[in-house]
């Protein structure tokens, strides 16, 4: 037996080792050559650029929509209608006479709620289905649209800055624990509003479909919000009587048999709140649905002159109204001849309060330009000077044809008559038209200004060719991409968010883990000087705007 000290003592094999010569190819015949990658210049591997990607979400009261960050547009966007929560296997919207079945009334504050996720009163408000629409959604965004596994993928949640926590609970709970992402960063709609328009401060008019809320940003802040129940809704209430006044008396009878036999039989539309009514004067309000651009004193005498140019012998008398017709899918279905000009009605009505007085208007009731101006009266003078010339009008009514032009020329002629006085009433206007005293003219106010030097001028000169003209006190309205395209712009840029959860720190505490804004800057502070000492501790998150 070898001991250990002979077998290190032996000597290697002194002979010629065997090469590898047999095994190479030979350059003669063909082959494969080896590809050599080189990690400075070649393309990331797809696990990389998997991890890499950020889901955006942006999810109303109406509509979810998904797609990844750096993207111009959502991939999938999903209603939540009554017909679209259906299990499998359910075919009977696809039966003959399944659309002309009877369907059973609504109030009206209840008109429409089978076509909505939430409703901003919570009462009444099912959290729990609430929850399961989400999840079916979501689940159907992923398997669907995405094809991404959920649970590598950081989350960009773009949501209203105005959401009971209740409902925001339960919707990061549904997302977390179905889905399981690392984290959730939220959005304010209306901040990435103004990231989506390239500024940094403005006025963000979002016309949803229950409300309309007013929101002052300034630096990428909220600082001002105002919300009113004027919304598309209650313009596709108004469109709904618009149809039904001019239906025909069988087409709007009690039980849809059309046995009612003269106009005066036929029951008030509050009656006839249903849901085949909902989605035809959603339909018409979508595609027909328009607002002057001036009102209505001014548009009627510019017409009376245009036609009076053109042809003296017609009158507003004797002038034909311009018709439209639209197709009724309610039976029995018949074609509606409406006045275009009834077609805007519901939208002065609904979102103007045309024909209301202003007195009579409770403080959530309030009409568009009005609102507007009381949101801009509340800002500092330096704040409004840039918001209002910064004016985002956005949401789903941003797509009724005059709708922008006419907000900002009603928000003009505003200022124009009231100035930024926060006074208003009888004692106003006469302190307003009392004429000015003269100011006194003394030795005090005849002192000639003080002499500049030349320094003093060379560099105001030099200040004001660095600087950049800066758009400000007047009425302007700016384009916007959308809170979805602001979303993925900011997700892109790979920045930390304010609000940015953790999955273990939610399902441990839920929103009860969050802290004050003053805590998180004590924390912040104690990290700086824990830096050099080694005493730092993790920092926590804050529910930002959401607070």
């Amino acid at each position: 037996m070898t001991t250990a000290a002979g077998y290190f003592d032996r000597k290697p094999n002194a002979g010629p080792r065997p090469g590898l010569a047999h095994l190479q190819a030979d350059p003669s015949s063909p082959h494969t050559p080896q590809r050599t990658f080189s990690c400075a210049f070649s393309s990331p591997s797809l696990s990389y650029r998997a991890e890499e990607e950020v889901i955006v979400f942006e999810l109303g009261a109406r509509h979810l929509s998904v797609g990844i960050a750096g993207e111009s547009h959502p991939r999938f966007r999903l209603g939540f209608g009554s017909e679209d929560g259906r299990r499998v296997g359910d075919y009977r919207p696809y039966y003959p006479e399944y659309q002309d079945r009877q369907r059973k009334k609504k109030r009206d504050y209840r008109w429409g709620e089978d076509h909505e996720l939430w409703r901003m009163d919570l009462r009444g408000v099912d959290l729990g289905l609430v929850e399961d629409k989400i999840e079916r959604a979501v689940r159907e965004a992923y398997t669907k649209y995405l094809l991404l596994d959920s649970k590598n993928k950081r989350l960009v949640l773009v949501l209203p800055s105005l959401l009971p926590h209740s409902l925001l609970s339960s919707v990061l709970t549904t997302i977390f624990v179905n889905f399981q992402p690392p984290s959730i960063t939220l959005f304010s709609s209306p901040t990435v509003n103004v990231v989506a328009a390239g500024c940094r401060a403005g006025l963000v008019v979002d016309i949803g479909w229950d409300e309309t809320v007013m929101s002052a940003v300034y630096d990428f802040r909220e600082i001002q919000v105002l919300r009113t129940a004027r919304a598309i809704k209650l313009v596709t209430k108004y469109m709904a009587e618009v149809l039904y006044g001019y239906a025909e008396p069988a087409a709007t009878s009690i039980d849809g048999s059309g046995s009612s036999e003269n106009q005066e039989e036929r029951l008030p539309f509050q009656l006839s709140f249903d849901s085949r009514y909902f989605e035809f004067a959603e339909e018409v309000v979508s595609r027909t649905a328009w607002c002057p651009t001036e009102p209505e004193g001014v548009r009627t005498r510019s017409e009376d002159t245009s036609t009076a140019e053109k042809d003296p012998s017609v009158t507003p008398e004797t002038k034909a109204p311009d018709t439209t017709s639209i197709p009724s899918p309610i039976p029995p279905r018949q074609t509606l001849q409406i006045p275009f000009t009834k077609l805007a009605e519901p939208v002065e009505k609904g979102l103007l309060a045309h024909g209301t007085n202003i007195h009579n208007l409770d403080h959530e009731e309030q009409s568009l330009p009005q609102l507007m101006y009381n949101t801009l009266l509340a800002l500092p003078s330096d704040v409004r000077a840039v918001c209002m010339s910064r004016i985002i009008i956005t949401g789903g009514g941003s797509n009724i044809a005059g709708l922008k032009s006419r907000l900002l020329s009603e928000l003009t002629s505003i200022i124009e008559k009231r100035g930024w006085n926060p006074v208003q009433g009888r004692v106003a206007r006469q302190v307003a038209n009392k004429p000015k005293l003269d100011k006194p003219t003394g030795p005090e106010t005849m002192l000639d200004p003080q002499a500049k030097d030349e320094i003093t001028e060379k560099l105001e000169k030099d200040k004001m060719k660095r600087s950049t003209a800066e758009v400000a006190g007047e009425v302007r309205g700016v384009e916007t991409l959308g809170a979805w395209a602001g979303g993925s712009l900011v997700a892109s840029l790979k920045v930390k968010g304010v609000v940015e959860i953790e999955r273990d720190t939610f399902l441990a505490n839920g929103l009860a883990g969050a802290k004050r804004e003053s805590e998180m800057v004590a924390a912040t502070q104690r990290m700086s000087l824990g830096a050099r000492t080694g005493l730092g501790e993790k920092n926590g998150w804050t529910l930002g705007n959401w607070a």
